[in-house]
């Protein structure tokens, strides 16, 4: 069967979206094992082992759920599990996602107050502090936040929005999307005092998409006994009881549950930590590349920028998607190519998941070439700025 109808070259495809990621060969070979009884004493064991090896990851003691679904499923899981139709959410637009989870609070019957930003910073912390300081009745439910944009690799402060709510006394849940910074950039579920914390399998996690995530407080918990949307496939309460014994309430994705028990595995033995200064490292990388072709970041506020992915401004006059086209045809790798407002303006650099020295500099190699061919104004001496940078930060 031919899953690719494009000419393909020799050699590997360079898979460098921001998500999905690369999947080691590791993870695949246990998505390779037959399926099991999901209904069987082995899958009981299973179940256990996973949902226990998941709370490091998230940094919780609390519930992590697992749904056989996108990032897109967690985050109304989110939503529905915690408020009722005409609750206000305060949300910051820090990109097309956080956009996207927008749209869908409407769309569930909630109202959604957005704070815009100019998607070149992560999430405005001063601007959540004053509409919190002002909501004297509390009629703000909840805030939620995407703590890495992936549209514009920006990296929001979750900790300062944690801060801004304890400031102003607010009794507001804080939700968070995690999807994809969860496994890639440090993340304390419960030391942010973070409500609920979305998440997908396809990015840090280093799996295919089709798991995705709730990690619960017990504030959350508590919130979901008086919630009126309408939930079923997403109730919390079913998957709590049968998670309990390992099991799920209905047929979850067996085999990427192999594949996530073996994905902790790695990340745990490599050790959270180093995981996390592996993609600080990378990303310091790419953005020295960046730099020395003269081209700009995406994200203006260097305390801002994301370990996961580095977003490229292309010059004035020229288009990122015939970039994006001229890589892929010539040397058979993808980038991420830009969301919303910034379609054909940017391009999108995936350093996360499986990824090491070599990886990186095969990609800003592709990506420099890929600059010379497609004609984008830029200077050279991109890829050796990162080695420089690489060879002399082990």
């Amino acid at each position: 069967m031919a899953y690719f109808t494009s000419n393909r070259s020799a050699g590997r495809h360079f898979l460098q979206i921001p998500g999905p990621t690369n999947v080691p060969d590791r993870v695949l070979r246990a998505m390779d094992n037959p399926t099991m009884d999901h209904r069987g004493p082995d899958f009981g064991i299973l179940g256990k082992r996973v949902l226990e090896k998941l709370r490091p990851v998230f940094a919780t003691s609390g519930p992590v759920i697992i749904y056989p679904a996108s990032g897109t499923g967690a985050w109304e899981a989110a939503l529905v599990n915690t408020l009722s139709p005409g609750d206000t959410v305060l949300m910051c637009e820090t990109g097309w996602f956080a956009h996207l989870w927008q749209e869908m609070a409407g769309r569930l019957g909630l109202k959604a107050r957005l704070l815009e930003t100019d998607w070149r910073r992560g999430a405005d912390v001063a601007a959540i502090a004053e509409a919190l300081r002002g909501d004297r009745g509390h009629e703000i439910k909840a805030v939620c936040v995407v703590h890495n944009e992936t549209s514009t690799g920006c990296t929001s402060r979750i900790e300062e929005v944690r801060a801004a709510l304890d400031a102003a006394a607010h009794p507001a849940l804080l939700l968070v999307d995690t999807i994809s910074s969860l496994g890639s950039i440090r993340y304390e579920h419960e030391a942010w005092g973070v409500d609920v914390t979305v998440a997908g399998s396809q990015k840090g996690l280093m799996l295919p998409p089709g798991l995705s995530f709730n990690a619960v407080s017990a504030k959350a918990l508590k919130a979901s006994e008086t919630a009126r949307l309408p939930r079923s496939f997403w109730d919390w309460k079913p998957m709590l009881a049968a998670n309990a014994t390992g099991y799920f309430p209905y047929t979850p994705a067996t085999n990427l549950l192999y594949a996530l028990d073996t994905a902790l595995d790695m990340l745990l033995e490599e050790g959270l930590g180093d995981v996390f200064s592996r993609h600080d490292r990378h990303a310091e990388a790419t953005r020295r590349a960046v730099r020395r072709w003269g081209l700009e970041i995406q994200c203006e506020e260097p305390r801002h920028y994301s370990s996961a992915l580095t977003a490229v401004r292309v010059p004035e006059g020229h288009s990122a998607n015939a970039l994006r086209a001229a890589i892929l045809e010539r040397f058979d790798m993808s980038l991420g190519n830009g969301l919303g407002r910034l379609n054909d303006r940017v391009f999108r650099i995936g350093h996360l998941g499986a990824f090491n020295d070599l990886s990186l500099l095969g990609t800003l190699g592709g990506v420099e070439m890929g600059l010379r061919v497609a004609g984008v104004p830029h200077e050279g001496g991109g890829v050796q700025a990162a080695m420089d940078y690489l060879s002399g930060n082990a």
